[in-house]
């Protein structure tokens, strides 16, 4: 079996049949149906490393969005991809995730192979070495004072090990591969992919609000008035 999934929803008639759709794609899912559980189960995966959390934001006790928020706070899983499982429409519920680093969502009802594809394209984000290579730009990215080492996913600013989601790594990646270059929200998007249309713009805005405050002091991604964003090489 390949990389294994965390479901933490209360619905207990959703878990069975996706796993068997998740076992065609090569996916493990397990689940549990209480948040304090699904912690205590995503803490206790040291044998069998969790790759993903499907988190669903309406849970007894604690909602997902406070799950979210814990699973961020922990150094061990503060970069763990999370999908996130909102009510049709709920639009602040999906913006409330983005900012704590949710790297996805996806509304309720869905379908099981949006599902799938979302988590294929968020566990590729979780990959960059891949994308590195596919670019023909080095493993290695050095500036005056951060340093990107696409082989091992680790940011430093100063010698200092940054913690960023992978939505947010990805990002940064994408300017640092081209500085100078303009890029719009829907280039950026495009890269990323796997966010819905109805939060296009504003979930850009969201990453790159997130990735700044995680760079200071530097300032290396600049707005471009009328296009997008940039990198600047001088300010990292």
């Amino acid at each position: 079996m390949g990389q294994t999934v965390l479901l933490i929803d209360d619905d207990e008639q959703l878990a069975g049949p996706l796993q068997e759709y998740f076992a065609r794609y090569d996916l493990n899912l397990i689940n549990e149906t209480h948040p304090d559980r699904g912690l205590h189960r995503l803490r206790q995966s040291d044998a069998d490393p969790i790759s993903l959390v499907i988190l669903d934001v309406m849970l007894p006790d604690m909602d997902g969005l406070e799950v979210c928020r814990l699973i961020r706070r922990d150094p061990k899983f503060n970069t763990l991809p999370v999908l996130m499982l909102t009510a049709r429409g709920e639009v602040m519920d999906r913006v409330i995730g983005l900012e704590l680093g949710a790297d996805d969502y996806l509304s309720k009802p869905f379908e099981p192979r949006e599902l799938v594809a979302r988590i294929h394209n968020v566990l590729r984000r979780t990959q960059p070495a891949a994308i590195a290579t596919e670019s023909g730009n080095d493993q290695l990215l050095q500036f005056s004072r951060l340093r990107i080492d696409d082989e091992r996913h680790i940011v430093q600013i100063d010698g200092k090990v940054i913690d960023l989601t992978t939505s947010e790594y990805g990002m940064l990646l994408l300017f640092a591969q081209s500085p100078e270059k303009a890029f719009s929200r829907d280039d950026i998007l495009n890269a990323l992919r796997g966010i819905d249309a109805e939060l296009f713009t504003r979930s850009v805005d969201i990453l790159i609000s997130r990735l700044r405050q995680k760079l200071k002091p530097l300032s290396c991604i600049q707005t471009v008035w009328g296009s997008g964003y940039r990198f600047v090489a001088a300010e990292a």
